[in-house]
């Protein structure tokens, strides 16, 4: 946790020094280029689905009934900031070796200490949750599902009842987790429209799924070094933030690069379809977000779930559709890269890999 601390107020100072390596260099990109589009990162082959996870995993007698309840009540209990960090963890986890809990094991060169996870909240929450199921039944629940449960939970929380999905479980746990792969496999604030959607492809999500699951940045904070390519805001530019928010940013931000700031500055901790009106509006924080407008097909999902089209009940339809779809988005991602028993196994504790 020393090494954790020490690296997260490093990257801080070296944000502060330069914008360049607070977000191009720290996912291992060169700076933009306004001719050039982002250079697309190594080949990610999409990982298939496993089979064998059920919902109500662990309900049967010989598992562990009561194993959701006593981790939504550990997530109950958590922050708004806390819950919006629990779904990022899903996500994070999730994209770089699979939903396997390899983003929680702590050490030298792990996710953990990657420069895109440095700001990953909630593990202490997972820890808690794990805590409480070891002794309630030892070596049953995995922390990739303590994950899974959890992102649903937060959802739920934050959406006010309104995101509310069964979670298929019976994950394991895997063994392995690298730093250097974080950098090829999450997709970084500062993509463009095919950087973003080619990296959900590469993980088996389409470009629908990849702009309904944008929608939570809906909650959430960001550090001002996340977002150094948005200001000042480009001249001519149909995708530039809007000068308001840039301006109140630019003073926001003038403070120091490691100052964190709403992503969404209207229901800042309401899961929601304000992120799909704030693209509209361009006051969001991201180029991944604003460019989500550079296509008619991605611009008009974006308009249907804002509640911008006016047929077929759009006011009303559009934000009904996208909680669905969100449900559906994060059942999916739920699928990628699931070990088996054979490549992985129930941690006893979610920071570290059982000893032989």
């Amino acid at each position: 946790m020393a090494k954790l601390a020490l690296l997260a107020v490093l990257a801080s100072l070296l944000g502060a020094v330069s914008g360049e390596f607070s977000i191009y260099a720290g996912y291992g990109f060169p700076p933009p280029n306004p001719s050039v589009p982002y250079p697309l990162p190594p080949a990610c082959p999409p990982l298939s689905p496993a089979p064998g996870l059920k919902v109500g995993h662990y309900a049967d007698k010989d598992k562990c009934p009561g194993a959701e309840e006593i981790v939504r009540e550990v997530v109950e209990k958590a922050t708004a900031g806390e819950k919006a960090g629990l779904i990022r963890l899903f996500f994070h986890d999730c994209f770089v070796e699979g939903c396997d809990g390899s983003v929680l094991l702590s050490g030298t060169d792990t996710e953990r200490t990657a420069f895109p996870n440095l700001s990953l909240r909630g593990f202490e929450l997972i820890e808690e949750a794990k805590a409480k199921l070891e002794k309630h039944c030892p070596g049953i629940v995995s922390c990739a599902d303590i994950v899974a449960f959890a992102g649903r939970d937060a959802s739920y929380s934050l959406s006010y009842g309104r995101i509310n999905y069964r979670v298929p479980a019976g994950r394991y746990d895997g063994k392995v987790s690298r730093a250097n792969d974080t950098f090829q496999n999450l997709p970084p604030p500062f993509g463009d429209l095919a950087l973003t959607t080619a990296m959900f492809a590469a993980k088996g999500l389409n470009q629908n799924e990849m702009v309904v699951l944008s929608g939570a940045h809906s909650i959430g904070r960001s550090a001002c070094s996340s977002f150094p390519d948005r200001l000042p805001p480009a001249a001519n530019s149909s995708t530039a933030m809007e000068p308001k928010l840039a301006g109140q940013l630019t003073a926001t931000c003038s403070a120091g690069s490691s100052v964190n700031v709403p992503q969404d500055a209207v229901t800042p901790d309401r899961l929601d379809n304000q992120y799909y009106k704030n693209v509209v509006s361009r006051d969001v924080l991201f180029n991944s977000d604003a460019s989500l407008t550079t296509s008619s097909q991605t611009e008009d999902l974006v308009e249907f779930y804002a509640g911008n089209l006016p047929f077929l009940g759009g006011k009303f339809l559009g934000p009904l559709a996208w909680y669905h779809d969100f449900e559906d988005a994060m059942v999916k991602m739920g699928y990628i890269g699931v070990k088996t028993s054979a490549e992985g196994e129930i941690r006893k504790t979610c920071a570290s890999i059982n000893k032989p």
